[in-house]
């Protein structure tokens, strides 16, 4: 009735308050539409329907600036925006990404897919606006959950002494990705008990205007409260509450499992694949640590079904203090898991590798540096991980091989990912991290390793004139292409498994120079900096030829990973060529 003559903010302004109730709706059906058919972030967006298309009735998109959180609540607002069709038309549903995106269209104005950057990001807007003596508005959407992100408070600390124009959103639903958990969101549910009046407001304890709306998806009201504000000269925040999974009852009461997913069924929210159980290895690494290990704590940064730690589970080992959840504040766990170990205790920190990078000082400084034996699980790495250019970690490897101190481990089986976890969560000397793979092969044979015997790699196959060093699980590649080469030439190349990421095996190297004349490095990461370059230095002005093959340095996104490795010549039918 009035989404299919909305091609853009201008003609949201069109309807009468009484109607917009009713664009809602068809905005929200319009959602469903999609993520029922390609899965997608559900809950966030269902639960900003009302508020996204208030927003847009009141400010003047994209002369007024928003900058959305995450951008995983952004949907409503890529519809309201010109890109309806790609959430009514299933020919079109490529057309945008799952996030805001400058390249799709002007009312976006970063990528943006890591949390808590909202403020400091129109905090820069708002100050490249002063500079250049703009009159527009300002505005910040943030979720409660990304309020526990370290940036968001350092933004809110300055925004207290800004004073000019700047509008902060907090679009609370009392729910992250799983249920938050910190000292703020006492604070927050204080504030939502009382209506906004309770005494304790750290919002105004940084200095900050507020105000509180109750009910979130009441148009009207959101509509007099952005009308108020519009234009203000300081800084505010506006308090709102919403239902996470807002228009369907499933989504709203099962909030952890519709926060993202694929295809399902609207009528009941039954999945339209069917989902296997996953596989548990890393899962159990843990739970047999925490069963037999009473000094250990695992610790997670808001992503805990990453680590298998759902429903009861979770709450069991957290009521015993022995899993803790630092809400989306993954420095903060790292530097814990720092002390942890100081003091005499097993911590185990496991993440998802793009959130990591977050940590990198922690890493550095107050992990590696002080050498306390904690033990990093880096969750989807490299090329086989999230495939968005707003969640790759092709430099996994860069990040953290070349700390000192640390031993990064790159498992290549179910057998070697245990025997690591066992050596890591043990010894006493340093800190370790193990690139745990997004799938596990098993071989089937107990890996009896000695991993304190550092940089030691495997060889997995010999043979002469070529070795292909493999990491992590492009193994099989490399196995595969010793195979063909054995059917095609009747003669053996060298397979090996580095296993080791921060160093490399001198003694095996060396050992190569008497009967191989090329070594062909390959990694699902980038191939700067990467660990094949270790090796073509090593071999420096030697007469071994070395190949490093590997990603180049670029945001890949959206991609096929084996097509992206084929077109770096990662591939059976690649190698081959290079070893004939």
């Amino acid at each position: 009735m009035y989404l299919e003559n909305i091609n853009g903010p201008e003609d949201i302004k069109k309807i009468s308050v009484d109607d917009l109730q009713i664009l809602a709706d068809e905005t929200r059906s319009a959602l469903i539409n999609r993520i029922s058919k390609i899965g997608g972030h559900k809950g966030p967006n269902l639960g900003v329907v009302e508020l996204s298309v208030a927003l847009h009735y009141c400010f003047n998109s994209p002369t007024d600036k928003f900058v959305w959180d995450v951008s995983h609540q952004s949907y409503p607002h890529k519809i309201l925006t010109g890109r309806k069709l790609a959430y009514l038309d299933d020919e079109h549903f490529g057309d945008v990404t799952g996030y805001t995106n400058p390249k799709e269209s002007p009312h976006d104005f970063f990528k943006i897919g890591h949390t808590s950057t909202s403020i400091s990001l129109a905090l820069g807007l708002a100050k490249g606006r002063d500079v250049n003596g703009g009159k527009e508005n300002i505005i910040a959407i943030i979720g409660d959950g990304s309020l526990s992100g370290g940036e968001a408070l350092e933004a809110l600390d300055y925004a207290g002494e800004y004073d000019k124009n700047f509008i902060i959103i907090v679009n609370d639903n009392d729910q992250s990705i799983a249920e938050n958990h910190g000292g703020i969101y006492k604070t927050l549910k204080a504030l939502r008990d009382s209506n906004g009046t309770a005494p304790n407001n750290f919002f105004k304890g940084f200095g900050l205007d507020y105000m509180y709306v109750e009910n979130g998806h009441d148009i009207k009201t959101l509509v007099n409260v952005f009308s108020e504000i519009k234009d203000i000269d300081h800084p505010i925040v506006v308090h709102i509450h919403t239902i996470k999974g807002k228009g369907l009852k499933y989504a709203e009461e099962n909030r952890e499992s519709w926060h993202a997913g694929g295809p399902f069924n609207v009528e009941d929210g039954s999945p339209k694949i069917a989902r296997n159980g996953g596989d548990t290895t890393v899962f159990d690494s843990l739970i047999n640590l925490l069963e037999t290990d009473d000094t250990s704590v695992i610790l997670n940064a808001g992503t805990p079904m990453g680590l298998g730690f759902v429903g009861d589970i979770r709450q069991k080992w957290a009521s015993l203090g022995r899993f803790v959840d630092v809400g989306i504040a993954e420095e903060n766990a790292m530097a814990m898991a720092s002390g942890i170990a100081k003091n005499g205790g097993t911590p185990v920190f496991g993440t998802f590798a793009p959130f990591l990078q977050r940590t990198y000082d922690q890493l550095s400084h107050d992990l590696c540096l002080n050498d306390n034996p904690a033990t990093i699980l880096v969750l989807s790495p490299g090329v086989y991980g999230m495939n968005s250019d707003t969640h790759i970690a092709l430099s996994d490897i860069q990040f953290f091989a070349h700390v000192p101190n640390l031993i990064y481990l790159a498992p290549t089986s179910k057998e070697e990912y245990q025997q690591m976890f066992k050596f890591a969560t043990t010894n006493k000397k340093h800190p370790v991290a193990i690139r745990v793979p997004n799938s596990f092969t098993s071989t089937g044979i107990a890996d009896t390793t000695d991993y304190s015997l550092l940089n030691k790699a495997l060889v997995v196959n010999e043979g002469c004139d070529t070795a292909i060093i493999a990491v992590g699980q492009l193994l099989s590649i490399a196995l595969d292409t010793a195979k063909a080469y054995k059917e095609k030439t009747g003669k053996d190349i060298t397979v090996i498994n580095p296993r080791f990421l921060t160093g490399i095996d001198t003694d095996l190297l060396e050992s190569l120079k008497k009967n191989h004349s090329q070594v062909i490095t390959i990694e699902d990461g980038y191939v700067d900096g990467g660990y094949g370059q270790r090796i073509a230095s090593y071999y420096g002005t030697s007469d071994m030829k070395v190949t490093n093959l590997g990603l180049t340095k670029e945001f890949h996104t959206d991609y096929d990973a084996d097509e992206l490795l084929s077109s770096s010549g990662i591939s059976v039918e690649g190698l081959l060529a290079r070893c004939i």
